[in-house]
């Protein structure tokens, strides 16, 4: 798996808490979120809300932690906030989730019921490996549905191809246009990641879930490991 996805060592030894789970999923049948599926995703979205209830998401472990490690690497958590505090406070503020397709919904799922980043990413345009490093502020990034290109600050970690292509901006905060997971996506790769304590743990009952959905919905041929 270190051939497709890593973590560069200096990431590694600035946050020694965390924690990956990857799936490598290749020839996915993705289509428009089937109804078992949805079902599942609306009555996710229902429990975790009453799970929440009036806590503060800023509270949540999982999302105390990714605060701490935006701020580390110098990125204001509330003002770029991580795709699972982002996710959560969409679901608190509007009442519910859109449903995008199998492969997002899926991860979505997983990711409010854990409290945890989950990502999909199309490798379709992508040099493997990805690489979670610093940035040096040369890479490219096209935000989603754009498509104008940013770079990234110097200091700000990021997902990364070989040519430079960031395919993350701010680690969990942002997907790239090239990355993002439609209905003709056949190649994936998910990511769940987690910087709390406990964390480990989490990453594991969440890729059980993910890979039970992702056998239950679009099949492929898996591939699966923890990091670091």
């Amino acid at each position: 798996m270190n051939t497709i996805f890593r973590y560069d060592p200096n990431v590694l030894s600035q946050f020694p808490n965390l924690h990956a789970g990857i799936i490598l999923v290749e020839g996915v049948h993705n289509l428009a979120t089937p109804q078992g599926l949805r079902e599942s995703f609306l009555n996710e979205q229902a429990a975790v809300l009453e799970f929440i209830g009036q806590t503060r998401l800023s509270e949540l472990a999982s999302v105390a932690a990714w605060r701490a490690a935006f701020r580390k690497f110098g990125v204001d958590p509330t003002q770029y906030r991580s795709a699972v505090e982002a996710l959560l406070r969409r679901l608190t503020k509007k009442g519910d989730i859109p449903s995008i397709n199998a492969l997002v919904d899926m991860a979505n799922l997983v990711s409010i019921h854990y409290a945890l980043p989950v990502a999909a990413f199309d490798l379709r345009q992508l040099k493997l490996p990805i690489t979670v490093r610093f940035a040096d502020g040369s890479e490219r990034y096209t935000p989603l549905g754009e498509t104008y290109i940013e770079h990234p600050e110097p200091g700000e970690v990021i997902f990364s191809d070989e040519t430079g292509l960031v395919i993350a901006r701010r680690w969990c905060h942002r997907q790239s246009d090239e990355s993002a997971a439609r209905e003709d996506t056949s190649h994936v790769l998910f990511t769940i990641e987690a910087q709390h304590q406990g964390g480990e743990a989490d990453v594991h009952l969440a890729m059980t879930e993910l890979l039970d959905l992702i056998k239950l919905y679009v099949g492929g041929k898996l591939q699966t490991t923890q990091l670091p």
